[in-house]
């Protein structure tokens, strides 16, 4: 993903962007539970949307395309969670979230509500209209928030590990299952976290 990054300044001439299936005939012949239906709701609405550039293709230019985008849906397929939504974020890309159950990772450094947009899966009808109507100053804001590069920080593994990379966030994800005190964890403006400062009993092998 790194060595697909162009320059910040590039123009985001792609109002709204997604590569992928949108049916599953293979594993559903039917084609309708796929995505629960979310993903052939996108395709039948807004395959001839000019702000729509959707496609079952996946050209070499994927991940330069995203950082030309303003809009990336990221709905569910089989399960909630897509890998789109780390491209959107890596990219600057506003992830357009469509997975009514999804849980999101990553909460004490990603402000997910802030940065994306979430759609219901039976509103995809009106994605065009819901992503219109968003003013042009809050889709400012989300892109400013997305080009913090703490956010992508957040969602890469680099080798080796870095502060608040997403390796950290997952153990501090896992401290908070264990039994500290709120001030074991990782607070705002924190690099390191210490997961060793709980009680001595946690410190003692399994």
């Amino acid at each position: 993903m790194q060595n697909h990054l162009i320059p910040g300044d590039t123009p985001r001439s792609i109002f709204v962007y997604f590569r992928g299936l949108f049916y599953d005939t293979g594993n559903d012949p039917e084609g309708g539970y796929y995505a629960r239906g979310a993903r052939a709701s996108v395709w039948e609405n807004f395959k001839n949307n000019p702000l729509f550039d959707i496609s079952t293709d996946h050209p070499p230019t994927y991940y330069e395309d995203m950082q030309r985008s303003v809009f990336c849906l990221c709905p569910l397929g089989w399960a909630p969670w897509s890998p789109r939504l780390v491209e959107a974020v890596v990219f600057g890309c506003i992830p357009v979230i469509i997975a009514d159950d999804i849980v999101l990772p990553f909460a004490d450094a990603i402000p997910w509500e802030e940065i994306g947009v979430f759609v219901s899966e039976e509103d995809v009808p009106r994605l065009d209209s819901i992503l219109t109507s968003i003013p042009t100053d809050v889709i400012l804001r989300k892109q400013r928030l997305l080009a913090n590069p703490s956010m992508k920080q957040a969602m890469l593994f680099p080798q080796p590990a870095q502060p608040r990379d997403a390796f950290h966030q997952i153990l501090n994800g896992l401290a908070r299952k264990l039994p500290h005190g709120e001030n074991v964890f990782l607070k705002p403006g924190e690099r390191v976290l210490n997961w060793t400062a709980g009680p001595v009993g946690d410190l003692k092998p399994w």
